[in-house]
């Protein structure tokens, strides 16, 4: 599995759009997440790939918190045991990514 830094990531996503995966409780998810990124819990990866990921040559970068959070790796490494061969990890993962500025969107619902 290859270990994508943000410059990796962004390089990647100006050559095309990868499918972005993010591997947090969906609260996490709903919260903040990268532009398009789709949501599959470390815990619910074999009952989610399928649906959310047909295509198994697909480009997937995982990411999750932060480099000290595991559950990116963990839906990764499953994702390859279930046949995904393209996989890669984003291991700054969010935070990194707010960090530096960049856009995230929101799932959750605006009160007015």
């Amino acid at each position: 599995m290859t270990k994508l830094t943000r410059a990796d990531l962004q390089a990647c996503m100006a050559d095309g759009q990868p499918i972005l995966v993010e591997a947090l409780a969906p609260m996490y998810f709903e919260d903040a997440h990268l532009p398009g990124a789709i949501n599959t819990p470390h815990e619910q990866v074999d009952e989610l790939a399928s649906e959310l990921l047909p295509d198994r040559n697909a480009e997937i970068v995982v990411y999750c918190a932060s480099t000290t959070c595991q559950n990116s790796e963990i839906v990764a490494r499953r994702l390859e045991q279930l046949g995904y061969s393209n996989v890669s990890e984003y291991v700054d993962g969010k935070a990194d990514w707010i960090e530096a500025g960049l856009p995230v969107e929101s799932s959750a619902e605006v009160s007015l």
